[in-house]
């Protein structure tokens, strides 16, 4: 099995074997990564929370195809991005107005309870601000970019979970990059939305 601590190890051969609660204990071990993931994807705090219940079905759904030899937890975050990725297909929405981000609230799962009121409200302000800038870029472009640095995953473990290359996603991720440098510079956007690709290079 993949480096994983030894009870999420545990919790996942029991789940294998059938045990609800060992998996229940991998959703409250994992939920607040999954949500936090539909939230940067998707941008709207109730359709993340509809969206990482539904990743967590799918999961327990497809348990017996999860191979013990990956992480789990890329697997799992590798069926909410692809369930997130279907959401904003389906809504034709891959692109959402500065105003629009702004009038977002921020799941609490985002701010940090320790700060202080003005501390808490900055960190609020840059979240959307970053939800903002978000929102404007393509799918592809913004699964990578959450999985990079969100998420700290490497390039194999990026391509493990969208099932391509690690050079498509050096170039993706690359291209990100100069896509939200131009829109933090105030570039102009690219002309259309490009479709996501999660296969191939």
């Amino acid at each position: 099995m993949s480096e994983e601590l030894p009870v999420i190890r545990e919790w996942v051969e029991a789940a294998l074997e059938g045990d609800q609660r060992a998996f229940g204990l991998l959703v409250e071990h994992y939920q607040t990564a999954v949500f936090n993931l539909a939230y940067r994807m998707l941008g709207e705090p109730q359709e993340a929370e509809d969206a990482a219940q539904e990743a967590f079905l799918r999961a327990y759904a497809n348990l017996s195809r999860y191979d013990p030899e990956r992480s789990f937890k890329t697997w799992l975050l590798s069926i909410a991005s692809n369930h997130c990725i279907d959401r904003l297909r389906k809504r034709r929405l891959t692109w959402l107005s500065i105003e629009e981000e702004e009038s977002v609230s921020v799941h609490p799962a985002l701010v940090s309870t320790a700060a202080g009121p003005e501390e808490a409200y900055l960190e609020q302000e840059r979240s959307a601000d970053i939800q903002a800038l978000l929102a404007r870029l393509p799918p592809d472009y913004r699964l990578v970019v959450v999985l990079r640095y969100w998420y700290d995953m490497s390039y194999t473990e990026i391509a493990e979970a969208l099932n391509t290359s690690e050079s498509a996603i050096k170039s993706r991720l690359f291209r990100a990059r100069q896509t939200l440098a131009d829109l933090m510079e105030g570039g102009p956007l690219p002309a259309r939305p490009m479709a996501p690709v999660l296969e191939g290079s």
